[in-house]
């Protein structure tokens, strides 16, 4: 399954919230790098140690598990963020119906971290940030996404 394409003037909306909230200028960059830009806006509001703005977590949150789902595509893991967003990714059999037999459920802040790299699976999981159930819950082979 692709990755769904990204509204560009809702990513811009949501990073120019986001920047405004960190009392920086607006977004003047490349629309191709609007992505990556809101994911750092909002890793900088956590690591001031603020809330970061919803609709910038939100979409943040899922256009790295879009990421995730592109490089790994299939339906054997569901990757839950709740309240932003789930995907279903890697490749191995199918889930079709009820509760997916793998599942892997983490909050926003995490599944950003584990993602760009800054917290590894295995610590993730050593300090409970992540639940992880099934045989093939495990996406310390898919992390950090990397282009």
């Amino acid at each position: 399954m692709p990755p769904r394409k990204l509204d560009p003037e809702k990513l811009r909306a949501a990073l120019d919230a986001q920047l405004v909230a960190l009392d920086e200028p607006p977004y003047d960059g490349p629309a191709a790098a609007l992505p990556g830009a809101l994911v750092a806006a909002v890793l900088a509001a956590y690591d001031r140690g603020l809330t970061p703005e919803r609709d910038a977590a939100r979409q943040a949150v899922r256009h790295l598990l879009d990421r995730l789902a592109a490089a790994a595509p299939g339906r054997t893991v569901e990757v839950r963020v709740p309240p932003y967003a789930a995907v279903q990714a890697i490749p191995g059999p199918r889930h079709t119906r009820g509760t997916p037999p793998n599942v892997v459920e983490t909050d926003g802040r995490t599944w950003i971290e584990l993602a760009v790299g800054r917290l590894t699976w295995e610590e993730a999981v050593a300090k409970g940030a992540v639940s992880a159930s099934g045989s093939r819950a495990d996406l310390s082979a898919y992390l950090p996404l990397v282009d």
